[in-house]
């Protein structure tokens, strides 16, 4: 590549990165933001004097650790199951023969061709004859597993060799004790693209759980935060500032996991 091509390289992918980074930028600074300078019609990127109060009055205004609380509890939950059960049958439609595996294959992936609008009416009733209506189990049992997470871990646990599989039974290892011990080792990567996306999503949801609570105490973030939105009128610094608490555990946990996630994009890519 000549140096100019280089430099027109550097300049499109900073030009990227800036069109990228300036609504989360914007995001900071409006929560930083007196309720005036809100609401003045012409955007400040930086506040004259940073209202740290914001994030305090968050809380005093509404029960915003309870929404915390609540999506910790929804979001962890449905995580960890994601990664005990999607590896669990990838695994089996991955190394096991029986019949009709290949059909019970194809009819798992076609469920993600399923808008979740038509199933939420179906689910919403389900949880309703079980009175599971705005509690955690009907929070989080419509989602204890996903196809795509399933296709995902079977695809990365397809090419795991069957002689090491072979091996490990021949050695008195059961079923399990060769999924715990020979297959998930195996597969990190694609557990942390799992782990990654599952929890960013499930964090972010905001269709269920507004469907299936109905009092202020089990609503997650993302539901917790119409609190300040009004018909005519929204408090939109403190709806920054809750966006902003939103948008912490995920940065984190991509931050965290950032040697494993890109890894396993870039096996997945070769897949």
């Amino acid at each position: 590549m000549t140096r100019i091509g280089r430099v027109l390289a550097y300049v499109t992918l900073l030009a990227a990165s800036a069109v990228t980074v300036l609504p989360l930028l914007y995001m900071v600074s409006l929560s930083l933001q007196t309720e005036a300078e809100s609401l003045a019609g012409e955007p400040v990127l930086v506040p004259e004097t940073p209202m740290w109060g914001n994030f305090v009055e968050l809380f005093e205004r509404a029960p915003f650790a309870n929404f915390i609380v609540n999506s910790l509890v929804v979001t962890c939950g449905i995580t960890l199951s994601h990664l005990l059960f999607d590896p669990l049958v990838g695994y089996v439609f991955a190394k096991f023969r029986f019949p009709f595996r290949d059909t019970l294959f194809v009819a798992v992936i076609a469920t993600m061709a399923i808008p979740f609008f038509v199933k939420m009416i179906p689910l919403y009733v389900m949880m309703s004859n079980l009175g599971w209506l705005d509690t955690y189990q009907g929070l989080i049992t419509p989602f204890l597993m996903d196809a795509f997470g399933i296709f995902l871990m079977r695809q990365f646990i397809q090419p795991i060799p069957d002689e090491l599989i072979d091996a490990a039974r021949v050695d008195g290892c059961s079923e399990l004790g060769i999924y715990w011990r020979v297959v998930l080792p195996q597969v990190k990567p694609a557990l942390a693209v799992l782990g990654v996306f599952t929890f960013v999503f499930q964090w972010n949801e905001f269709l269920w759980p507004l469907v299936a609570t109905s009092t202020e105490g089990m609503r997650t973030i993302p539901v917790g935060l119409t609190l300040f939105s009004q018909e005519y009128f929204t408090i939109w610094n403190l709806t920054a500032a809750g966006a902003v608490l939103l948008f912490l555990p995920t940065a984190l946990i991509f931050l965290a996991s950032q040697r494993f996630f890109v890894r396993g994009i870039t096996l997945t890519g070769m897949k």
